[in-house]
């Protein structure tokens, strides 16, 4: 992953915004602002993109009229600094523009990459958590594992599950679905 930080621009540009990123090559690489800071991922590889998939089609089976699954890359923005890419989204159909979501999703899934999961469990965290992204997945496809935050009262996240494997987690929010690990890696398990 390379961070580039608005220190690397001209004195008077100032943090980067989500027009600018408009001008960003169509590379295969994942542009995302946090606070006006570019974040560029390399492409997913296999696995990561074998869950992301697998677990779309989960939600999409499942999901109610008022939500909406959309799979990366799709731009989350919040104002004119933080445009971000989750790997699976959930967001309620009437928040959703032809080529945005300008509201916090009710669902965010971070599929983990070796060059992406500090940022991953870390950073991006933070930010879904201060948009008010009412859960938040993030799955390891090395174990498989899926780990999962929800917003407590006091808008802070606390894990409220972890399932490994076999093991089935059977969510309630945004809406009742269930998550077998193993099955989102569909042949490469």
């Amino acid at each position: 992953m390379t961070v580039m930080a608005d220190i690397e621009h001209p004195a008077d540009s100032g943090p980067l915004t989500v027009q600018d990123l408009e001008g960003m090559p169509d590379d295969g690489r994942r542009y995302e602002l946090i606070d006006g800071v570019l974040i560029v991922s390399p492409a997913p590889g296999l696995r990561h993109q074998t869950i992301g998939y697998r677990l779309y089609g989960v939600l999409e089976s499942v999901c109610p009229a008022e939500f909406y699954v959309v799979g990366a890359p799709f731009a989350v923005h919040s104002g004119d600094k933080i445009e971000l890419q989750p790997d699976v989204l959930v967001g309620r159909d009437e928040d959703f523009t032809e080529k945005d979501l300008p509201a916090p999703p009710v669902l965010a899934v971070e599929v983990l990459s070796p060059s992406t999961a500090i940022y991953d469990w870390n950073l991006k965290k933070a930010i879904y958590e201060r948009l008010g992204t009412a859960s938040f997945w993030v799955i390891d496809p090395t174990e498989p594992a899926l780990t999962v935050f929800e917003l407590d009262v006091d808008g802070n996240y606390q894990q409220v599950a972890k399932a490994a494997g076999d093991e089935i987690f059977e969510a309630e929010r945004p809406f009742p679905v269930r998550i077998v690990p193993r099955e989102l890696l569909g042949r490469l398990g």
